[in-house]
């Protein structure tokens, strides 16, 4: 196996160093002047590109080449410590995020593990990681743990009136169970009582509920089938349209709660990936996309822009993008934020302003946006 593996190795280093010595020819016979031939043009920059995607190439299987197949370790130049072996190997496979290598001893600690047996506790540092860029996280070769006694049913009503605390892994929470979240803050989402009434009645002009959202859809012979919650907690707002026959997907992190737990208990689908990271949906198939409360001013200018494009790209045309609650300062709202949604071109079908009447609010001059804007049908 080792030996049919170098050979098809040493086969694509000869595929790669012919062709770029046919280029290189080729760019050396156009200096040669041939008095009866007319001028040979100039190498077009397509060829000079292959040309140097193939000296990459080389590059790049040559220093794997001089990795022997059967080392397990290597020593880093920067520190006395060894690279996991199944990080070397995953690299080869498949290439990972290259913000991964910016966080080497977080990286160093994910893949340092034992193979083929219980993956460690270590789901805050893979989430460390996921939020600093390095998403997708590299794969290993380790068995996910599961709760020590996990109920045998769970509920199919996703707003049951509490959820299992014995099918989830406690270890990094100070709560040790639902309850005592609900107690700390019943905002969380954990409480069903308080999550039952969300996106079902109107209170202010920020509020949009959801039968009157259907409506809107409905009036525009505009079908809703499927949605994206981009930072959606555990899943309130997929649960609420699971109600009316529409399927979405909540885009969540476990950031001080186990809030994908949560809403993979109450039969959703929770998506662990950042803000930041392209979705992972494919272009035009998806009828409404919801900004959750964690898509905020916080959120760098340069990616909320990437963000808003790429909402543009999944969106089918006709489709609807929601911002419920956005908050930034009024005169950043005015000046940024407002442009910066205005460049995709959609329909304001809705767009209020209020004053964000919390301390912080009133401190910092800030106000919550409510949005529900239409993506034209074609362009």
């Amino acid at each position: 196996m080792a030996f049919s593996s170098s050979m098809s190795l040493n086969l694509l280093l000869l595929i790669a160093m012919v062709a770029s010595n046919i280029i290189s020819l080729y760019h050396l016979s156009s200096t040669v002047i041939f008095p009866s031939s007319p001028p040979i043009p100039p190498i077009p920059d397509h060829l000079l590109r292959q040309l140097h995607s193939i000296r990459a190439t080389i590059n790049r299987l040559t220093r794997l080449q001089q990795i022997p197949a059967d080392t397990n370790t290597v020593r880093t130049s920067s520190k006395n410590q060894t690279i996991p072996s199944d990080l070397l190997l995953y690299s080869r496979l498949s290439p990972i995020a290259s913000s991964c290598h910016d966080y080497p001893e977080l990286l160093h600690k994910f893949m340092s593990y034992t193979p083929f047996s219980l993956c460690p506790s270590d789901s805050d540092l893979a989430e460390a990681l996921i939020l600093r860029g390095c998403h997708p996280l590299p794969r290993r070769r380790c068995f996910s743990r599961t709760p020590q006694k996990p109920t045998s049913s769970l509920p199919n009503n996703p707003f049951s009136s509490s959820l299992p605390s014995s099918n989830v892994i406690w270890d990094k929470y100070s709560c040790k169970n639902f309850d005592c979240f609900n107690r700390l803050n019943p905002n969380l989402g954990f409480d069903a009582s308080r999550e039952i009434t969300k996106f079902m009645s109107y209170e202010s002009e920020l509020d949009l509920p959801i039968p009157q959202f259907l409506q809107i859809a409905k009036t525009a012979k505009s079908v809703i089938r499927l949605g994206l919650d981009i930072g959606g907690g555990t899943g309130t707002f997929a649960a609420r349209m699971k109600m009316h026959n529409v399927t979405v997907v909540t885009t969540t992190m476990n950031v001080a709660a186990p809030y994908s737990e949560a809403a993979g208990l109450r039969g959703l689908v929770p998506l662990h990936v950042p803000l930041q990271q392209r979705l992972p949906v494919f272009d035009g198939v998806v009828d409404v996309v919801r900004f959750g409360h964690a898509v905020n001013r916080w959120i760098p200018v340069t990616m909320m822009e990437f963000l808003l494009y790429d909402v543009d790209r999944v969106l089918r045309g006709g489709g609807y993008l929601w911002v419920d609650h956005f908050f930034s300062r009024g005169v950043d709202l005015e000046t940024v934020y407002g442009p910066l949604i205005g460049k995709l071109g959609y329909k304001k079908v809705k767009w209020a302003t209020a004053n964000k009447m919390d301390i912080a609010g009133l401190k910092n001059g800030e106000v919550y946006l409510t949005a529900l804007l239409q993506k034209p049908v074609s362009r």
